[in-house]
């Protein structure tokens, strides 16, 4: 003991740092300083997935705070922070683990009406329109409902703006909600993205896109958001987007809604005007349009059973019945609703045109207008809020879709779905790195919860390459990732794709992964195929590349439980095109597909003690979807 306290003392007068420092031996080279020990100061590559919410209202979107809505940008930005808020009915909410990023999107049309008339803002009562919407809306229960159904016949029938003259009243609440975004944005931490929903919906159908700016309220504070009001046509949003850039020096990309409730407009085969598409079109489209919602609260737009009829797995939380305005659906709408179809059909444009204007990553969001971003299946809290949680037979009733429409084409709230999130690879959590992220499309989608999925693909990758310690610096050097291109196989080669999947760590096991490729023929014709290239337990794929046994059902129906006795934590897999032709244009992407869960109905039916609706399942297999690889021939 008295030689270590005397060592101490040695150590503190500086004498025991001296004898080290005079004892230890010489570098052993005169340049020391430029060895390379430590592999990470020049790693450049994304090596973080980063899980947040690109779609998300406020009481600041009028069709959310005129229906009860009463939380406002701060506190949605505080409840991804991880805090516990009270819903706007009242309810204790919290995420289980706090998002990376949030962007609150909310409707451009008429942005801040809500509140305005909560505090009866004096420019909007200087408006005699504005002063009517006012006192009815304040005058109670029934004035409310008619307040805002005016301003709906207002926005959809007349398309004319009630408070065109009143610009003070927009920018103040457009100023709020940037403020707000620059407040809460701590880079490293927690991302806080300024955005808004431009919600264009002719007829009803819907083509609405979030915006989203990589820059910060010096630059967004310059413009006041585009609306419908202005323009249904996504071409003018695209003016409208290389405008405030070049007034800025900023930087915006759009994310279109999912496609299913566009009543076949969002991928269609003519532009909205209905002029040919042509090779600028498509690159404009791509240029301002990189990433596409693939699944949220109102379904998911992957595929559809009368799309693919071999995929067993493509009848998912579908929202296939009509839109926000009186039109039907038809089944010729379909292929130009689904990511899957637009895929495929942007090889075909690209043959023709030289580019392609559906060549999209994939992300998923929620599209709550709660001001809550929840999604996991036992932390439901409605798409809006009349729909939080309750016994009221509201939850499960409420028509949601299609009171314009003729009968069959409805959709009630227990067809609600509780997703999605967007993941992204990216090196830091800020809003430049995961701004980059989604232009170049290194991006994925799931229906909720937080599994993990990475995919390389290559002509020089071995099924070796899955245990290299160096994985994802191989991946990038011998390859491409997510969201990327292959283009002129080398000659007797094919694709060669790596995919690691892992499930979320507080969330169920997985099922199997998949590999769907898209491709284009040598007559014109757009193909497609699924291979399982991983499945948990002791199943085989048979020689067709799929495997025909179901994972099981550990649910508790009753108790809404599950186990993860089946399935595997995760999965790996080394798969190479097996029928790869280099002359055609491919496409490929993953799918991982989680053990069955209980549904957010099920939860709903323990809790409240209520019956569970029939028409939507018990439980669900929750899934992620990749952005696809593209190959190009002779390019």
């Amino acid at each position: 003991m008295r030689y270590l306290a005397g060592l101490v003392v040695f150590a503190v007068v500086g004498g025991f740092h001296g004898a080290l420092a005079q004892d230890t031996p010489p570098p052993p080279t005169k340049d020391w300083k430029s060895i390379r020990y430590s592999p990470y100061p020049g790693q450049d590559f994304p090596n973080q997935v980063f899980y947040g919410d690109t779609h998300l209202h406020t009481s600041y979107s009028t069709d959310a705070g005129m229906v009860g809505c009463t939380l406002g940008p701060e506190d949605a930005y505080q409840f991804a922070l991880g805090a516990t808020v009270r819903s706007s009915t009242g309810v204790a909410a919290r995420l289980s683990r706090p998002l990376d990023f949030l962007v609150i999107s909310d409707h451009a049309e008429n942005l801040g009406l809500a509140p305005a008339i909560a505090f009866s803002d004096p420019e909007l009562l200087k408006n005699p329109w504005g002063r009517m919407i006012h006192d009815l809306a304040r005058s109670g229960l029934d004035g409310s409902r008619e307040a805002f159904d005016k301003w709906i016949y207002q926005m959809t029938i007349r398309r004319e703006d009630p408070l065109k003259e009143v610009v003070g009243l927009q920018r103040t609440y457009w100023h709020k909600l940037v403020e707000a975004g620059d407040k809460y944005n701590q880079p490293g931490r927690f991302t806080a993205f300024i955005g808004f929903e431009w919600t264009s919906g002719p007829n009803g159908n819907n083509l609405h896109r979030n915006v989203v700016f990589r820059d910060g309220g010096d630059k967004a504070k310059q413009i006041i958001p585009i609306s419908q009001y202005e323009s249904f046509d996504p071409e003018v949003l695209w003016q409208w987007m290389a405008d405030y850039e070049q007034k800025t020096g900023g930087r915006l990309l759009a994310i279109p809604h999912n496609g299913n409730l566009s009543n076949g407009l969002m991928f269609d085969v003519e532009t909205f005007t209905g002029g040919p598409i042509t090779k600028e079109y498509a690159q404009r489209r791509m240029k301002w349009e990189p990433v596409y919602e693939i699944t949220q609260m109102k379904g998911t737009g992957e595929s559809h059973p009368r799309l693919s009829p071999d995929d067993e797995f493509a009848d998912f939380e579908l929202w296939d019945k009509g839109s926000f305005g009186p039109q039907p659906k038809t089944a010729e709408m379909l292929p130009r609703e689904y990511a899957r179809e637009a895929f495929k059909r942007g090889l075909a444009f690209e043959e023709a045109l030289g580019a392609n204007p559906f060549k999209f990553g994939v992300i998923g969001s929620t599209d709550a207008h709660t001001g809550l971003a929840s999604t996991e299946e036992s932390n439901y809290f409605g798409k809006v809020t009349p729909l939080e949680p309750s016994a009221d037979p509201i939850r499960f009733d409420e028509t949601i879709i299609g009171r314009a429409a003729p009968a069959g084409n409805q959709i009630l709230a227990a067809e609600v779905s509780s997703g999605a999130l967007a993941a992204v690879w990216a090196r830091e959590n800020t809003r430049e790195a995961i701004w980059d992220a989604l232009a170049r499309k290194e991006v994925f989608a799931t229906t909720g919860t937080r599994l993990r999925v990475r995919v390389f693909g290559g002509f020089d990758f071995q099924a070796d390459d899955l245990v290299r310690s160096d994985f994802p610096a191989y991946g990038y050097q011998k390859g491409v990732p997510m969201g990327g291109d292959l283009r002129a196989a080398p000659t007797g080669k094919s694709p060669a794709f790596l995919v690691r999947a892992i499930r979320d760590p507080d969330g169920a096991n997985l099922d199997r992964v998949q590999v769907i490729k898209g491709w284009l023929d040598a007559q014109g014709q757009t193909h497609e195929r699924i291979w399982d290239v991983a499945v948990s337990g002791k199943r085989q794929i048979g020689e067709n590349g799929r495997c025909a046994t179901a994972v099981g059902n550990t649910v508790n129906v009753a108790e809404a439980t599950y186990t993860n006795a089946i399935g595997a934590p995760a999965l790996e897999a080394y798969w190479q095109d097996p029928g790869f032709d280099p002359t055609q244009r491919a496409l490929y992407y993953v799918r991982v597909i989680e053990i069955p869960t209980p549904r957010w109905t099920t939860y709903d039916a323990k809790i409240f003690g209520v019956t569970p609706p029939e028409d939507v399942p018990s439980s669900i297999q929750e899934r992620a979807f990749t952005s696809p690889i593209w190959y190009t021939p002779g390019a």
